[in-house]
């Protein structure tokens, strides 16, 4: 009996690993994007070499946690409910490197905008970056807690994000179209605030797997299915 509670033990501690790391991750995207908006801001280049630079460390913690899961599923065969937290994990991943990518395209919209004249403040894009951020944050913590709700808070909360960023190209266009001297800074500025909306689907990505993983139901393009199926039910 001690082996046997000594190999459960050791996948307890494996699992827990992996949510470990796949938290410090999220950590690190978080930061990214949050240095990325700030380089534009402040017009603070430096901010923004090093948003590109930390790229590598995101896309290490990608390859670590891949193979972390590949491990797992192939030596202890996970079922039920810690299968459903693998596979998860594994997509959540692959969401997160894809956050990194775009901050590290806002960083690079940030060094192309220090150097040119200010454009005038636009509330919206710190609004945001800020809800942005916040839509990781609270997925992040559903996937930690388990926790549904706070999951599709997320999966809702989309829409206000959309709509900001929708009100910010409009605002962006007609300055732009006001003034053709600002067309280069003002596209640039309207690139990042689509990286943003782009940052928060991904948000939603990992609000949606985590549902999965609770309840076992793919809530995934609802639209493009028929009825919902049967959640799955642990063993």
């Amino acid at each position: 009996m001690a082996p046997e509670t000594h190999t459960d033990k050791v996948y307890e501690a494996e699992l827990a690993r992996l949510r470990e790391r796949l938290l410090e991750m999220g950590g690190l995207v978080e930061a990214a994007i949050a240095a990325a908006v700030r380089a534009i801001m402040e017009r603070d280049t430096p901010l923004a070499e090093k948003v590109i630079s930390s790229d590598r460390e995101v896309n290490r913690a990608e390859v670590e946690i891949d193979d972390m899961c590949r491990r797992l599923l192939a030596l202890r065969q996970p079922a039920a409910s810690d299968l459903r937290f693998i596979t998860t994990a594994l997509k959540i991943v692959t969401d997160l490197e894809r956050m990194g990518d775009l901050a590290v395209n806002v960083a690079e919209r940030a060094i192309d905008l220090t150097q040119s004249a200010p454009l005038r403040p636009f509330h919206d894009l710190t609004e945001l970056a800020d809800l942005s951020a916040s839509q990781l944050g609270k997925a992040l913590d559903a996937f930690v807690e388990r926790n549904v709700e706070k999951a599709e808070e997320v999966i809702h909360g989309d829409d206000l994000l959309d709509a900001i960023y929708h009100r910010l190209f409009g605002d962006l266009l007609t300055y732009m179209m006001e003034d053709s001297r600002v067309v280069r800074r003002g596209t640039n500025t309207m690139f990042a605030a689509k990286q943003l909306e782009r940052f928060g689907d991904h948000a939603t990505n990992v609000a949606e797997m985590v549902v999965y993983m609770v309840r076992g139901t793919d809530v995934r393009h609802p639209h493009s299915r028929g009825a919902d199926p049967a959640p799955v039910h642990d063993a």
